[in-house]
């Protein structure tokens, strides 16, 4: 792919959701793409954010929506090295907080182990 490498993956402040653009003729293909940005945030958490804005707009992209897209994918060709990377340890214990304060339950913090 040839394109610019981009510092972010998305600018800051862009209003997506007015655009006066008609739809992309070829939903399939932002759709796959689109797809295969959210499995890639499993590692590349720094492209979590303007992936899920993308996601809210599967529905009826547009040409901006599909720019934005591009330009995630430049960030990515323009620093490959940053990621998550798993490796296995055999003394790796994985924690999970959840906050069930949400939505006004007082049941207090749980921990999964």
């Amino acid at each position: 792919m040839r394109c610019k490498p981009a510092n972010t993956p998305m600018e800051a402040n862009v209003d997506l959701s007015f655009d006066d653009n008609h739809t992309l003729d070829d939903l399939g293909k932002y759709m796959r793409l689109i797809r295969k940005l959210f499995y890639l945030t499993v590692t590349r958490s720094d492209i979590t954010f303007a992936v899920g804005v993308l996601i809210r707009f599967m529905h009826q992209p547009r040409k901006t929506h599909w720019l934005v897209a591009i330009m995630i994918l430049a960030y990515i060709k323009s620093c490959p090295e940053k990621g998550l990377v798993y490796m296995k340890h055999e003394h790796v214990r994985i924690f999970r907080y959840s906050d069930s304060g949400y939505a006004g339950d007082r049941g207090g913090c749980c921990t999964f182990v």
